[in-house]
């Protein structure tokens, strides 16, 4: 059976610096699909020369943030004294836990000598007792991203959170969740099945697609129903197309956020705010790691 669409949409306008940002979660429809209550699509983009995009010191709680950057360069900093630099293809994982201030720049790609940047953020809703845990944090090189050819040379799929079938992600799981990117070659299909109850949304970064017999735009965010089924995703085009594909089981806990914190009470948010303003979340040595 396949299922149906619930919804689609687009998304929100969220440029920061040199970058164009639109925000597809959360939208007008929904706060969260599965444990991810957040999504920004950084869109694809050529610069003249290296550039320097970031938010700056920021803390989170009670999350955990992904990005995933299909283009470019991704330097992070956090106040536990983590560092690193992940390249094309690669995935910066941290969880906040009790509480954490990060930094990440997006610049063009120093290895590779690409112009082009172009990545994805989600956050990850941490069930309660997870949000009191420390920190943790994960940075993935695109060598180390499980991925696997789709049966009768239809494209790939990269697991870049949970599983299928042989693929594992290093990200831990503290709930049943997903993120897949999924690579059709033109004129291919590929089919994939859920359970009952599990929630699925699907992203078109860059082509159209067509999703169980429905046509679809470049830039449409199409969440589906909660019913078992499958979704058959159609590439008509004459080039290949990317889908950005994500969920898994509903968070059943309460969700009350506000700013960078995501807790289960007005109360855990005073709490975020006050740990933070009073220092618990430590400071970032922005020079930490530098050659």
């Amino acid at each position: 059976m396949k299922k149906e669409t619930s919804f689609s949409t687009k998304g929100q306008r969220a440029d920061i610096g040199d970058l164009t940002i639109y925000r597809l979660l959360a939208n007008r429809y929904t706060d969260a699909v599965g444990p991810f209550v957040f999504l920004d699509h950084i869109v694809p983009k050529v610069h003249s020369s290296a550039m320097n995009s970031g938010t700056g010191g920021h803390p989170h709680r009670g999350i955990a943030t992904l990005s995933y950057i299909i283009d470019g360069e991704d330097e992070h900093f956090d106040s536990a004294g983590n560092y690193a630099k992940v390249y094309s293809g690669g995935v910066q994982w941290m969880k906040a836990g009790n509480g954490i201030i990060h930094d990440e720049t997006l610049n063009v790609d120093s290895q590779t000598g690409t112009n082009r940047t172009h990545a994805f953020q989600f956050w990850i809703n941490l069930p309660s007792k997870n949000k009191a845990e420390k920190p943790e944090y994960l940075a993935i090189q695109s060598d180390e991203v499980p991925q696997k050819k789709l049966p009768n040379d239809s494209g790939w799929i990269k697991v870049i959170v949970g599983s299928y079938e042989d693929l594992n992600s290093k990200i831990p799981n503290y709930s049943e969740q997903f993120l897949y990117h999924i690579h059709i070659e033109a004129g291919k299909t590929f089919t994939i099945s859920f359970e009952e109850k599990i929630e699925v949304a699907v992203f078109l970064p860059i082509v159209n697609a067509t999703l169980n017999d429905a046509e679809f735009q470049a830039g449409d965010f199409i969440e589906f129903d909660r019913n078992a089924g499958e979704i058959i995703i159609e590439n008509k085009l004459q080039e290949a197309a990317d889908i950005i594909l994500f969920g898994g089981e509903a968070y059943t806990e309460p969700i009350v956020a506000e700013g960078p914190f995501i807790m289960n009470s007005r109360s855990e948010i005073a709490d975020a705010y006050r740990d933070f303003y009073n220092g618990e979340y430590g400071e970032i040595n922005n020079q930490k790691g530098r050659v």
